[in-house]
This record gives structure tokens, C-alpha cells and sequence, in this order.
């Protein structure tokens, strides 16, 4: 048996309980994993909050979509894409309701942790990196461009400013006022956003700029992109799904009519883990929570000003 976060009803965080659940034998091709970490994402409150519809049918709602934790029992033929798996291994994992003390999963979704990257961050990494690499790879960021990246400093921003840092491009990103020395420190260019924000990243770019990645959806977000990029195809977003849809730009997740880039996200652990091993590459962690204060995490989310990755230790 597990204990395991599930949301018994649509609402707020006052809807999540911590109930026992079995973890499966791991049958062929899967394996059960201890739980050390558990990464939180919005994705996850907004399963339960309605953003995603009400259906009385999927309740109760298991949550948690990454873990970090230890392999204790393995099915046969379990291989994942860096090869056989064993147990005692520490591992990454992308799940379904990984927000518990143990999970059986199939192996394809299993990769190695690296023996220097703490648990906290190993189970912070694959969603948002993933997710970061898919905006630099849709939008084709390389050698020699000129990047804006809005919420530069949120946990999807700042990984995707140091991967297109590290890609030989150049980042301006917003971002406020107190989180513009860490930005510099990736080797990003910010801006304060609002009021006069394209006239900013003009006077920084007065040659133009080739590609505009949005992780926070406000309409100044999208207005100046569309002001500032010429070519469509090299905007994207991960949240303004309807704009995207309108304006004729690219929308990326799991979204309505988004591209979910499904081989990319799940390869993106090859590109994030080497450099989180060697320390080039920052993810901030925020803040973490016993598991049993998963409603008060929430709450921390939602605010939307976490400043870096919430994880979860059960």
C-alpha cells in the first residue's frame, strides 16, 4: 500500500485528501518506484480546479505528473530508453498521479538520475525542461538569434532562457524588477514588462527580434510578440491557446488545437540532465512540502509568483 494525493471533488486546494491505494505488482514492461520527490506543476491544480470541465465520473482525480524515488520491484522485460532497469536503481519518471509514496510505471518512462543531482531537482527537471526545449525546438531558436522570452524567471522561462543561452542565441527576457540579477547571471538581457515593454526590447534590439517564446499568457505578453516577430511560425506559447488559434501562432501542451510534442518532451531529458549534472543549468527550486501539506502547496502555486519549482517529499 501508498499513501496518495486525489482530489474528491472539483474546487480549490480544500478538496485534496491524502487516502491508502495499492501500488501494483509491475507487470511486463513495468516497474515500482519509492518516491523520494514529487515535482508540482499548474497542470495539476487545474485537473481538479474545472479549467478542464466537471465530470462527476473522473473523481476521485489522482495527481502528479514526475518523481524521483528508488526502483524496488521490476517487471519482466522492463527497459527504459537508457536501458534495463534494476532494482535499487534511482531513477526519473513521468507518471500519473505521482503525488504519493510509491508508483508502478511503465519502464519506456523511466530514465537514470545522475548520481549528483539531489532528489528535489530530479523530480523538478522533466516537465517544465521539457517543456522548454519543445518552445526552443518549435520555434527553431539557434546560433545568432535574437530571443524574447516572457517570464523569463518563472520555472519554464528561466530553463528555456539558459537552453537558448547555451544554443548560442541572444535572450532578453522580462521579468520583475527583483529577478532581473539572477537573469543576468544566466547571461539574459531583462526588461521590466508592462507599460512601454516593446519600446524597451526595441532599444535593446533596434535590429529586430527572431523569436518570441510566451509562458505567461498576459495579452501584453502576446501583443508585443506579434508587434515584434515578423515570422509567425517563431512564436509560441504554452498557455494562450485561443490567441494562438486567432492570430495564426503557435500553441504548444496540452491545449486545445496545441502541438504536444510528445517525442520531443520525452527525449528532452538527453539534452536537461547532463547539464543539470554539471551545474549548467539552473532550476530553481521554490519551496518544498511534506506531503501532507499538498493543499498548502497548491496554494503557493496558484499565486503564480512561486519564483521557481515546488516540490513534494513524501
Amino acid at each position: 500500500m501508498a499513501t496518495a494525493v486525489v482530489a474528491t471533488a472539483y474546487g480549490g486546494p480544500e478538496v485534496l485528501s491524502l487516502v491508502e491505494v495499492e501500488v501494483p505488482e509491475p507487470g511486463p514492461g513495468e516497474v515500482s518506484i519509492a518516491v523520494r520527490a514529487a515535482g508540482v506543476n499548474p497542470f495539476d491544480y487545474k485537473l481538479y480546479s474545472g479549467a478542464f470541465g466537471t465530470d462527476p465520473s473522473k473523481l476521485p482525480i489522482r495527481l502528479g505528473l514526475e518523481v524521483a524515488g528508488v526502483v524496488t520491484a521490476v517487471g519482466p522485460g522492463a527497459e527504459g530508453p537508457a536501458g534495463p532497469i534494476s532494482v535499487g536503481d534511482e531513477v526519473i519518471a513521468t507518471v500519473g498521479g505521482g503525488y504519493a509514496t510509491a508508483v508502478t510505471v511503465p519502464a519506456a518512462r523511466v530514465v537514470p538520475k545522475p548520481a549528483d543531482v539531489d532528489w528535489k531537482h530530479a523530480a523538478g527537471v522533466l516537465s517544465v525542461g521539457g517543456t522548454a526545449v519543445h518552445l526552443l525546438s518549435a520555434t527553431g531558436v539557434g546560433p545568432g538569434d535574437v530571443v524574447l522570452i516572457h517570464g523569463a524567471a518563472g520555472s519554464v522561462g528561466a530553463l528555456a532562457a539558459q537552453l537558448a543561452v547555451a544554443r548560442g542565441a541572444r535572450v532578453i527576457g522580462t521579468a520583475s524588477p527583483s529577478r532581473h540579477e539572477r537573469l543576468r547571471a544566466y547571461g539574459v538581457e531583462p526588461v521590466a514588462y508592462g507599460p512601454g515593454l516593446a519600446d524597451r526590447v526595441r532599444a535593446l534590439a533596434p535590429n529586430g527580434i527572431d523569436a518570441a517564446l510566451d509562458t505567461v499568457a498576459t495579452e501584453e505578453a502576446i501583443d508585443v510578440s506579434l508587434e515584434l516577430v515578423a515570422d509567425r511560425s517563431r512564436i509560441a506559447t504554452i498557455v494562450a491557446f485561443d490567441r494562438a488559434a486567432a492570430e495564426g501562432f503557435k500553441a504548444l501542451g496540452m491545449g486545445p488545437g496545441a502541438d504536444p510534442g510528445t517525442e520531443i518532451r520525452g527525449n528532452a531529458w538527453r539534452e536537461l540532465l547532463p547539464l543539470l549534472s554539471t551545474g549548467k543549468l539552473d532550476l530553481a527550486i521554490a519551496k518544498t512540502f511534506p506531503l501532507s501539506e499538498v493543499a498548502a502547496a497548491h496554494e503557493f502555486v496558484s499565486e503564480g509568483h512561486a519564483g521557481g519549482k515546488v516540490i513534494l517529499l513524501p
